[in-house]
């Protein structure tokens, strides 16, 4: 568990973590790591997100390095000791990959910002941490942790993280146009952190209102990553609704008339259901060009372009009708009529966004039976024409569906014009 505070020092403030989670980061191969940098006297620790992730009881999936080490040093102290570097293209940017034992090791120099235009920066290296940490976009992502379980905490972070509250670090407006895609960022995480929704700052919307317009110079992949992360998470309806209130929703490839009463209706129906990001989404579009222009700005792929299309056809067409006593029937039919490989995945995307759990779970658990006669069947029967036979098998199939997916082979035959009984 986390001991107690034990050192403040400006605005540092550092705590020993002993949890089961950082222990188990500890393999050999980091092992094997730390003790290279020891010995060399370069300072190395766990930064950015694997910390805010140890720090809540999380096992992290990636965890990154920082180092007082240049990537010079680095690849020098790795040669020396037979390591492998895979992937140097990040090292103009202080970043070094290395492998120890079927491992990849990311390791970072601490870095300063000379110049940004809102994308990219240029850096110089450094060897003070809270210059490092000064240049990360949010609180909750700017501490270390040393490898004897010491958090290094420059802005509180640690204490945003208990309080559940999201930060800059230092000015927003300055965070945000160093990479404008932050105002996602922020956005992304605040879903991630915060119990309840509207708990802003006035001076961090400010930020954002004032800096949205720079996000049209971030490509649509990284806005749909996070735009991707932002309706993952939670208070979605909140933060979109936030994010056409502040003027960012245009800049990332969102409709400017985005129906936002649809929109709510969704979330408050699906937010249980686990739906996909494009299932949500579609609920702002009212035309399939919507769609089309999203593809183009964010280069969405193939799968959710054609779930977006999908949803806004089908969610008028195809609707529950619950006097029926077969209600699941139409989208069980019109994934028997489907030449689509995942009509199945789109039914139950559909059920999501009407908000029908029940059905849904039918569905989940419902696969489409194999039709049980064959043209082969039928030619042993005496129907040689191929058109005759395409005509009876249609009629078969027709008749197989009504039935709900349950008429066998035999009864099927028998039904057939001819079959001696």
């Amino acid at each position: 568990m986390l001991g107690r505070l034990l050192t403040h020092c400006r605005r540092l403030s550092t705590m020993r973590l002993e949890t089961p989670e950082f222990k188990a980061l500890f393999t050999e191969g980091l092992q094997t790591l730390a003790g290279l940098f020891a010995k060399e006297k370069y300072e190395l620790r766990i930064a950015g997100g694997a910390v805010r992730d140890l720090l809540v009881g999380k096992q992290p999936h990636d965890v990154d390095f920082a180092t007082t080490a240049t990537p010079e040093e680095m690849k020098d102290l790795f040669l020396r000791a037979g390591i492998r570097l895979i992937n140097n293209k990040g090292e103009k940017h202080g970043t070094v990959t290395a492998r120890i034992n079927d491992q990849n090791f990311e390791i970072t120099t601490l870095r300063v910002d000379l110049q940004t235009d809102g994308r990219h920066a240029e850096v110089e290296f450094t060897t003070n941490w809270e210059q490092d940490a000064e240049r990360r976009d949010l609180t909750i992502n700017s501490m270390f942790l040393g490898f004897d379980g010491t958090l290094y905490d420059y802005f509180n972070g640690y204490g945003d993280l208990n309080n559940r509250c999201i930060r800059f670090v230092g000015d927003p407006a300055k965070r945000i146009q160093e990479d404008y895609l932050r105002i996602l960022r922020y956005l992304r995480f605040y879903g991630k952190v915060t119990e309840k929704p509207g708990d802003h700052s006035a001076s961090t919307l400010d930020a954002i209102r004032e800096n949205a317009p720079g996000l049209r110079g971030i490509s649509g992949e990284r806005i749909w990553v996070e735009l991707k992360k932002i309706l993952e998470g939670n208070h979605v309806n909140h933060l979109i609704q936030l994010m056409y209130e502040l003027g960012v929703a245009p800049h990332t490839g969102l409709p400017g008339d985005g129906n936002l009463t649809e929109f709510a209706r969704v979330c408050s129906h699906a937010e249980h259901l686990s739906p996909k990001p494009m299932t949500l989404l579609t609920a702002l579009f009212s035309h399939p060009d919507a769609v089309h222009k999203l593809d183009l700005r964010l280069k969405i792929s193939r799968e959710e372009k054609g779930l977006g299309l999908f949803l806004l056809k089908e969610r008028k067409e195809l609707t529950v009708d619950h006097t029926d006593r077969t209600p699941l029937k139409p989208y069980q039919d019109y994934v028997s009529d489907s030449r689509e490989p995942d009509a199945h995945r789109r039914v139950c995307e559909l059920l999501k966004y009407q908000g029908e759990e029940r059905l849904l779970r039918e569905m989940e658990s419902w696969s489409l039976p194999r039709f049980p006669v064959s043209g082969h069947d039928l030619r042993r029967m005496g129907i040689c024409s191929g058109k005759e036979i395409g005509r009876v098998l249609q009629e078969l199939r027709d008749r197989w569906k009504e039935s709900g997916y349950k008429t066998d082979k035999e009864e099927l035959l028998n039904s057939v014009q001819g079959k001696d009984p």
